[in-house]
């Protein structure tokens, strides 16, 4: 008779990492994959030697970004489920983008860095193989595991579980474990069916440079490329500035140039936030640059600007 696990009275978790310490390969079909509730298991792959055949392949069926519906992701499918390179280029694209996302979520801890550090190096090993499943959404969590044993050479675990670690141990679910030899062949070809499918795209690489590329990756990264990267971020309001407001044609013969870039970064932040102050020592041009930012307004937006100077500036 199957096993039930609801988290509540048994932990899916526990059965799963149990039957991974005799095992020495695993085929996982899920629905979500979370890059942190990996590390639930990540100690048991560590070992494996891919040149032996054992890996743990992944098959992720519905990749959802949050507080979104399924069909929104695979909008580009068509009604007969059939699709381009173009389409799936877009939907690895969005996979990825979600995996990003995933990985600035929360307070970054030193567990979480160095679990993804560990599931860059298996997917860079072939330790761990992921594929992004595309012909249709495909709900189904299934966790099959292997290992040399003639009376049970085929373990799995099928229900509502995703790898997650809320999904393994905390939330309640509901999961079986199915044992008995001709269902467990029969799980097994379902999923070998839906990894050879050609539009099962390997994502393993892509992944492992998403974790790369982040807040966690291993190497270093140079002080000068945090500082560009400061100073691009912080320079944004200027840059939108710049290039989205004109001053009108008087004031670009009367203005000097430093005075015209103040103009148009004022206008961005009174556009945005409906309020801006100009400020600078004695001299410079104050009085002409709000001019020039009032007239700007009256203009094109059609209602008349009012600016205020703090006491301690010259009055404009």
């Amino acid at each position: 008779m199957p096993r039930i696990f609801d988290n509540i009275q048994q932990e899916l978790l526990e059965a799963l990492r149990a039957t991974l310490q005799v095992s020495n390969r695993a085929d996982f079909c899920v629905g979500y994959l979370n890059l942190r509730g990996w590390q639930a298991i990540d100690d048991l792959i560590q070992p494996w030697q891919p040149a032996n055949g054992q890996v743990c392949r992944v098959l992720v069926g519905m990749q959802r970004p949050p507080h979104e519906e399924v069909r929104d992701l695979y909008r580009a499918v068509a009604a007969d489920n059939l699709i381009d390179q173009g389409t799936a280029a877009r939907l690895k694209t969005q996979f990825g983008a979600h995996l990003r996302e995933q990985i600035t979520l929360g307070i970054p801890s030193g567990k979480d860095e160095a679990g993804l550090r560990r599931l860059a190096r298996q997917l860079r090993a072939g330790q761990a193989i992921v594929k992004l499943f595309l012909p249709y959404p495909l709900h189904a969590k299934l966790y099959l595991l292997f290992r040399d044993d003639v009376n049970n050479p085929i373990t799995g675990f099928v229900g509502s579980s995703n790898l997650t670690l809320q999904g393994l141990s905390k939330q309640g679910e509901l999961n079986v474990d199915v044992l008995e030899h001709h269902a467990a062949q029969r799980l097994s070809e379902w999923f070998e069916e839906r990894w050879k499918d050609r539009w099962a795209i390997d994502v393993s690489q892509d992944l492992a440079a998403i974790i790369e590329s982040s807040w966690a990756r291993e190497a270093s990264i140079p002080p000068y490329q945090i500082y560009l990267n400061i100073a691009y971020h912080l320079s944004t309001e200027a840059r939108a500035g710049l290039s989205q407001f004109r001053l009108p044609a008087r004031f670009e013969q009367e203005l000097f140039d430093f005075q015209k870039s103040a103009v148009k970064i004022a206008a961005r932040h009174l556009h945005r936030r409906g309020g801006v102050m100009i400020g600078d020592v004695v001299g410079l041009g104050k009085t002409m640059m709000a001019t020039a930012l009032a007239r700007m307004f009256e203009d094109d937006l059609g209602y008349e600007t009012l600016i205020i100077c703090p006491k301690n500036l010259e009055p404009m």
